[in-house]
């Protein structure tokens, strides 16, 4: 299956509902320092190969980062590596701040 691509507020009114996917942020950890989203948790890109033996690839995944650039990326590879159920959340924590959570800082 491929990536699927889902604007934040598809993406917010999914965590919303009965079965929320699992937000991974691949930014680095200054940038999840400056606005991150409840929830959600960090494997840096640069780490994701070395933490893939720590996602299920049965579950679902919605990826973030900055703009939505390295998400695709990470969703690509996981892609690649059996997961099959992804989302890069288009736009990434710069649209979320826009569209669903305006107290979040943008940078």
């Amino acid at each position: 299956m491929a990536l699927e691509y889902l604007s934040p507020s598809d993406v917010a009114a999914l965590c919303a509902g009965d079965a929320p996917p699992v937000i991974i942020d691949v930014r680095e950890q200054w940038e999840y320092d400056i606005a991150q989203i409840a929830g959600s948790v960090l494997i840096p890109l640069s780490t994701l190969p070395e933490r893939v033996g720590t996602l299920d690839p049965s579950r679902r995944y919605a990826m973030l980062c900055h703009h939505g650039m390295r998400s695709e990326m990470a969703g690509n590879w996981l892609t690649q590596h059996g997961f099959a159920q992804l989302i890069n959340i288009d736009g990434g924590i710069d649209a979320w701040s826009v569209e669903v959570d305006p107290s979040l800082p943008r940078y």
